[in-house]
Order: C-alpha cells, then sequence, then structure tokens
C-alpha cells in the first residue's frame, strides 16, 4: 500500500483545486484499505481516551465539501472505535432566528468540543464564506451595520470574514484546541454518479434534493471559492488538508491516518501521574478492598 504522509495533502502555499487529484486509490484494495483504517481508528481511540484523562487539549476537525463528498459516512467509519462520550459530532444547518440574532461564529464557537473531546463538524463556519459568497443575499439576514444592501458586500467584505475566521481559529488553538480541516475534493463527474444512485436506490431517496442540481450548475464559483477560502485561511495553527474523495475508502483512511500522524507529535500529552502519596499506598487500598 503507498504510504500515506500528512505533507501530500497539506495546504502550505497557493493552491489550485483544478490541478489536485480528486481520486487516490493508495495502490490497495478496498480489503486492504478497511483493514488498514480498522487499525489506525482504534490507535485514534486509545489516543482520545489518553487525551481525556490528560485533560488540556480538545481536538476539533472540520469537514467541508460538495454534496455528496462523503462526510457522513467518513465520520461513521472514522470514529467508530471511539468512546462514544468522545466524540461529539455537530452538523450545521441554514441558521435559526436565534443563531442570526447573533454573530455568525457564535453558534460554531459555542459548539467547540470540551478538553479531553473530539469534536467533529460536519460543514463549518466555512459556509460563512462559502455559500454565502456565492449566495450573497443571505448575507443580508445577519442584519449586520452598514450593510444594507448586495451592493455594500465587496472583495472587502470578505477579506475582512477571512481574517475573522483566521483569528478565531488562532484564538482557541491559543488555548488548547487542536485544528484539522479536511476539504473532500469530489470531481464533478462522481458527484453526479452518486446523485445517480440516490435516484437509483429507493432506500437512499430521501438523502436527494432538486437543490442539489441546481446548485451543480454554478460548480464552478464553488471550486472557486472553496479555493480562495483554503488558500485564504490554512494556517499552522490551523491547516487545511485537500483529501481526494472520489474513493470513498481510500479517503477515510487518508483523514484518519493524517489524524494519526499529527497528533502523535504532541509528546506531552499521556496519563497524568499518580499523587506519590496515593501511589504509595496502593497495596493498601487494594487490601482495603479485598478484605470487604
Amino acid at each position: 500500500m503507498k504510504n500515506i504522509e500528512a505533507a501530500t495533502y497539506k495546504v502550505d502555499s497557493e493552491i489550485k483545486l483544478s490541478d489536485l487529484n480528486t481520486r487516490e486509490d493508495l495502490e490497495s484494495s478496498d480489503k486492504k484499505l478497511r483493514k488498514a483504517l480498522e487499525s489506525v481508528r482504534i490507535e485514534l481511540g486509545e489516543f482520545q481516551d489518553t487525551m481525556y484523562a490528560h485533560a488540556k487539549y480538545s481536538v476539533l476537525i472540520c469537514l467541508q465539501g460538495t454534496d455528496t463528498a462523503g462526510k457522513d459516512s467518513l465520520i461513521r467509519e472514522v470514529f467508530k472505535d471511539f468512546n462514544a462520550r468522545g466524540v461529539v459530532v455537530h452538523s450545521f444547518k441554514v441558521p435559526t432566528e436565534l443563531e442570526l440574532k447573533h454573530d455568525y461564529i457564535w453558534r460554531h464557537y459555542i459548539a467547540l468540543p470540551a478538553k479531553g473531546k473530539f469534536g467533529v463538524f460536519n460543514r463549518t463556519h466555512y459556509e460563512n464564506v462559502l455559500v454565502t459568497r456565492v449566495h450573497p443575499e443571505y448575507i443580508l439576514n445577519e442584519h449586520i451595520p452598514g450593510i444594507h444592501s448586495l451592493d455594500d458586500i465587496d472583495q472587502s467584505f470578505w477579506d475582512k470574514r477571512f481574517e475573522q475566521i483566521n483569528n478565531f481559529e488562532r484564538h482557541i488553538a491559543e488555548n488548547g484546541t487542536i485544528i484539522f480541516k479536511f476539504f473532500l475534493h469530489l470531481s464533478k463527474e462522481e458527484q453526479r454518479q452518486r446523485l445517480l444512485r440516490r435516484l437509483d436506490l429507493r432506500k437512499k431517496n430521501w438523502k436527494f434534493s432538486p437543490s442539489d442540481l441546481k446548485e451543480r450548475l454554478i460548480w464552478d464559483l464553488y471550486q472557486k471559492c472553496y479555493e480562495d477560502a483554503l488558500n485564504n485561511t490554512s494556517k499552522p495553527h490551523a491547516p487545511w488538508f485537500v483529501i481526494p474523495s472520489d474513493n470513498k475508502k481510500a479517503a477515510r483512511l487518508i483523514v484518519a491516518s493524517i489524524l494519526h500522524e499529527e497528533l502523535k507529535k504532541y509528546k506531552d500529552i499521556r496519563e497524568p501521574e499518580l499523587d506519590d502519596k496515593i501511589k504509595a499506598n496502593l497495596e493498601e487500598y487494594k487490601k482495603q478492598l479485598e478484605n470487604e
């Protein structure tokens, strides 16, 4: 199997999505990919147990991608061996009336993982420079001072949003949140095939929405907005990784392997030592229990 290295997928210089692969088979069979993922996710689950005991870090995983990119199934398969209490998933939809009464990052901030836990954002605060950039009329619902019409939403507005997002991520990183951002890079043809499967398979019909077809008509615009977001917000403390996602099994293994490789670098995350006094009396505590 091809070796997986995080650096291969990290955005550390300006990229063009059209130059990046959407398919990665890792020179392996589906069976071997599944086996490799099982091994990595067990180690990730064990790491989270240690991180919980250590209680000084949390991990935030941001997943972005077009419809059908495989976000839901990736979450299911990568975190299958975690303690259920150790990972919390948030799927962000259209902002509610309450959420629109706050700034756009508020609902994401209050959903951040507690120390010791993994948090997964299925769609993220980046929707505010993606969907809203493709459909700027949505910005008017936020009732921002100085924004009265679409004419007020210019390039400087989006530049400021990138800066705000960078500041938000820097703040939480400096306070113990380890951030990973994954863009699931899907080809337009693969999305077409997946949408057709949703229509062909009755049990998947519920996933289909006619709006998916409308959004496909502006595929290139979305790709440009994704590209701008990646180039403006991939930072050492909050890097983006572009994951080839036409092959779902390979994409899941790549994400899990990047998490494992990068988290191993945190050598200070380990189970805390017992107080010396408690440690010295372990045998006495054991005898008390045995003699009950």
